[in-house]
């Protein structure tokens, strides 16, 4: 399959240059006095008509449709930023979500109104107990950093209750870069561990790394390489020695499904980002949700309230009751249509259904590797699971860089892979196709990759001055970050 390159706009005027007689609204004449009643000072007041645009309705829908079509979505193409994990969100999922039986519940109804939508946060957690052998669960974390923050707190109260003095955190330099960041908000300093030639975590570094100051390690399995961390037991039977708990950052856990479970590797807490694994909306900045797992050891620190199931009576409730809890992590349960979203994927597809999302994950990103091996440089030739990172060191002999094999990319109609990440490649080009993509948009996607590395060798200038078919060509990104334009000013 060839890719037909996308067709941009260019030039879309403002809304303001539109101006002119039509009008979209027609109010009322005014049957008050147009004078103002409130104590707000005169020099608050507006003297003038509001600045905005006389335009019909027509104009305006036509005008954001127009620039809508500029954005590119996983509705369009492959987005294969890797460790994002921008997978297709079925439609089943959306359409339960929008019923108004579950999206107009009020966060103060009544618990015996909303015996449904309780239960299905109990199925749902129990759900993730399962997938991840863990002991319990926590469904208030809105985002996978705030996961990652509920986590390290839970660390910081363990510490805390057991009187143990530790004030830092190992962190591998795989990690995301919340990790330590998120270690940090929470009271600790992140000290960086080094991985192997391989790609993958060596016990014995861990072990020198420890002392008794360590309060736990952050590990993502599998890392930002795509390596599954083969030392995943060793490692935490030695902080297990020491008294120290095991953090496994489950944003990957799009390779594991169904086939590793976090319990079986030695995990305390793990947060999971439903938007990469359990197919939900992703960013945007609304609603999320990262929910946290646990084991025995930690399970009386998790955030209130949860929702518990009472089998006499039985009937879900909003319970408080844990022992030593680090309190509310929010509000509300506002993320409640996301979790919605989760429970639906999850019970669609079954145990057996799960484990073909991490076998199709792990086919399509080797498949890639495969074909993109020779054209791109490969710095860690171990095995890798959902994601493969290659290098723009090949092309970087013909004074090409990552940056501009990115923006090449996106004159042949795809979105750019993750770029410049993990920090222990340099000119990192970070591949992640999940499992929704088809053979043929993967070959289409590698074949545009291959002729870009040919352009490099044979005309480098058409890459280093993509994109030359957006609205807004190469930017001079120095100046950018230096004399920044963040605001709208008419001339």
């Amino acid at each position: 399959m060839k890719r037909t390159k996308q067709s941009f706009v260019v030039n879309e005027p403002l809304l303001n240059s539109l101006d002119g007689e039509r009008k979209g609204l027609q109010l009322a004449p005014l049957d008050v006095p147009d004078q103002p009643t409130t104590d707000i000072p005169d020099h608050l007041l507006r003297k003038g008509p509001l600045p905005i645009p006389s335009v019909s309705e027509v104009q305006v829908v036509r005008h954001f449709t127009r620039l809508s079509k500029l954005n590119y979505c996983i509705d369009d193409g492959i987005y294969p930023l890797g460790s994002c994990t921008m997978k297709y969100n079925p439609r089943i999922n959306e359409d339960v979500a929008a019923l108004p039986a579950f999206n107009a519940i009020h966060p103060y109804s009544p618990e015996q109104d909303v015996q449904g939508a309780l239960a299905m946060m109990y199925r749902l957690k129990q759900a993730f107990l399962a997938i991840t052998g863990l002991a319990d669960c926590t469904l208030a974390p809105s985002a996978g950093a705030h996961g990652e923050l509920a986590g390290t707190l839970l660390m910081r109260a363990y510490c805390e209750h057991h009187g143990l003095k530790r004030r830092k955190v190992l962190v591998p330099d795989t990690a995301h870069g919340t990790n330590p960041s998120s270690a940090h908000l929470a009271g600790f300093k992140a000290k960086q561990v080094k991985s192997s030639p391989a790609g993958y975590l060596d016990p014995e570094a861990v072990r020198a790394a420890l002392s008794e100051d360590i309060a736990g390690m952050m590990i993502t399995n599998p890392n930002t390489l795509g390596i599954f961390e083969t030392g995943i037991r060793e490692i935490a039977d030695m902080l297990h020695a020491n008294n120290s708990l095991l953090y496994i950052d489950g944003a990957n856990l799009n390779a594991l499904l169904g086939r590793a479970r976090f319990a079986d590797m030695g995990a305390d807490i793990i947060h999971m980002n439903l938007h990469k694994t359990f197919s939900t909306p992703h960013g945007g900045g609304g609603p999320g949700a990262g929910p946290v797992c646990v084991s025995d050891r930690v399970k009386d620190f998790l955030p209130i309230p949860y929702v518990a199931y009472d089998e006499a009576a039985n009937r879900y409730f909003m319970s408080e009751e844990r022992p030593h809890t680090i309190g509310r992590m929010r509000s509300f349960y506002g993320n409640f249509l996301v979790l919605l979203r989760a429970c639906v994927y999850v019970l669609r597809l079954g145990h057996k259904g799960l484990k073909q999302v991490s076998g199709y994950a792990t086919l399509n990103a080797n498949y890639l590797k495969h074909l993109l091996k020779g054209a791109f440089h490969l710095p860690y030739d171990t095995d890798t699971l959902h994601e493969a990172v290659f290098s723009h060191k090949f092309q970087r002999t013909h004074d090409v860089k990552v940056a501009d094999i990115a923006k090449r990319l996106i004159d042949k109609g795809f979105h750019p892979p993750t770029i410049s990440f993990p920090l222990v490649v340099h000119g990192a080009l970070m591949i992640e196709p999940t499992e929704t993509e088809c053979k043929a948009e993967l070959d289409a996607f590698a074949q545009a990759l291959i002729e870009i590395a040919r352009e490099s060798e044979t005309e480098p200038q058409t890459i280093q001055h993509a994109p030359t078919r957006t609205p807004v060509g190469r930017l001079d990104e120095v100046k950018a970050v230096k004399e920044p334009k963040l605001t709208w000013k008419q001339l």
